[in-house]
């Protein structure tokens, strides 16, 4: 029987992250539990890496975190004065001219973007704390199964800071804007069961039961054409910045090339 990609080791393991690929389905795995898998930009970095060397026969990613917490947020020797070695601390940060800081940030940023491509389907399992840069990490993906023993914090703004990894915007999207404020500005605890009921996660099960769920659900996924799959994330995502016409015609252009392709006849 061939070998799968996965049997012949990692594709990437460094800095706290493993990327292991098993034919249509990838596995993106903190890896650093003994720190609650805290964040860095050294693992900012092997994220961003990690979503490069991604075949192009992979359709569903997985993101997890060993350990009791998926991520308990940044490492805080970064927001000590000397920093973690080798990166900028933030007094060198806010130090820096606006562009330096921008452009900085934005690096960083990239760690978080790729989840949201149109070409696959990206799901975070979530357990135990997901703080910070945690709680942003899991917003990046497109769907969220979480643990029944789950507590997403947004804790930047009790730092003085504010979430910049990319974690507003879908926040706001899944719960509203109230919502999203008062979970961001009071950095309180949202457990399982809030969760699921405000659509910030697509179901919670106990514990013990996530990676099986998540790896059930991964497969669902690839149940469907892989084109009109697609297509049809790139017409949900596309509807939050639509209006109601635009979105008809977008609809009517994703079906005619689906129906052009199913006959033969697409480019």
């Amino acid at each position: 029987m061939a070998s799968s990609a996965q049997d012949l080791g990692p594709v990437l393991d460094k800095d706290g992250v493993r990327l292991t690929v098993d034919d249509a389905i990838a596995t993106v795995t903190l890896t650093n539990p003994a720190k609650r898998n805290a964040q860095s930009p050294a693992l900012w970095r092997a994220l961003t890496e990690a979503g490069r060397l991604l075949p192009g026969s992979v359709r569903v990613v997985v993101l997890r975190g060993e350990g009791k917490s998926f991520s308990a947020g940044l490492d805080r020797q970064m927001l000590t004065p000397e920093g973690i070695e080798g990166e900028p601390s933030f007094i060198d940060l806010a130090r820096a001219d606006d562009a330096e800081l921008d452009a900085t940030i934005a690096v960083y940023q990239e760690a978080f973007t790729w989840w949201r491509r149109s070409d696959i389907v990206s799901v975070a399992a979530v357990q135990g704390h997901a703080i910070g840069a945690g709680f942003q990490l899991a917003l990046a993906c497109d769907l969220r199964v979480v643990a029944d023993d789950v507590q997403f914090a947004m804790r930047e703004t009790s730092l003085g800071l504010v979430p910049d990894l990319t974690g507003t915007h879908p926040l706001v999207s899944l719960v509203g804007y109230a919502r999203a404020l008062e979970i961001c500005a009071t950095g309180r605890f949202v457990t399982a069961e809030e969760s699921v009921n405000t659509g910030l996660a697509n179901l919670a099960v106990p514990a013990a039961d996530l990676d099986a769920t998540v790896q059930d659900l991964a497969a669902a996924l690839l149940a469907a054409p892989r084109n009109a799959v697609i297509e049809t994330k790139a017409l949900l995502r596309g509807a939050r910045d639509r209006g109601y016409e635009e979105q008809r015609a977008a609809e009517r252009a994703a079906q005619a090339r689906r129906l052009r392709d199913l006959a033969g006849l697409g480019e």
